[in-house]
């Protein structure tokens, strides 16, 4: 069994737990938000459903080198909760790590807390901190505007 880390993250943002929860559901919506900053996002397959599963792939713009990975959906909660599996393709990168997104509603919006478990050691946590925190930055600027229909 390989060392892994757990990573913890709490946000809380001016959306809707709804309007969140559908952030973390919605392929178009994930490919934009989750790949950390200078990195591309392809989804391959998806299938967002508890038993069903995604497959997708981040490319470095700079260098051009991707990784891939995949999981299923563990537990769906509408508004509340979202968990699932994922592993990189990697064989360097080993282990399955759980995610777990909790959404709670409160008077200005939505505190969401993230803990992702079994994350390979060979990976620095602060370096899944840093990648995470560019992704909620874009998690907000995706979920926070209120823009009505033209």
């Amino acid at each position: 069994m390989s060392a892994t880390n757990t990573i913890r993250l709490h946000r809380v943002l001016r959306a809707a737990p709804e309007k969140v929860y559908r952030a973390f559901l919605d392929a178009d919506a994930l490919s934009k938000w989750l790949p950390p900053h200078g990195y591309t996002c392809k989804v391959h397959h998806f299938d967002p459903k508890v038993g069903g599963g995604f497959r997708m792939s981040f490319t470095n713009f700079t260098t051009a080198k991707s990784h891939s990975f995949g999981g299923s959906y563990l537990e769906l909660v509408p508004g509340e909760r979202v968990r699932y599996s994922d592993k990189f393709d990697d064989p360097n990168l080993p282990g399955e790590m759980i995610t777990t997104a909790s959404l709670k509603k409160v008077s200005c919006g939505t505190e969401l807390s993230i803990v992702q478990e079994g994350v390979p050691a060979v990976i620095p946590a602060e370096m899944c901190y840093l990648g995470w925190q560019d992704s909620l930055e874009q998690l907000i600027k995706l979920v926070e505007p209120d823009i009505p229909d033209a």
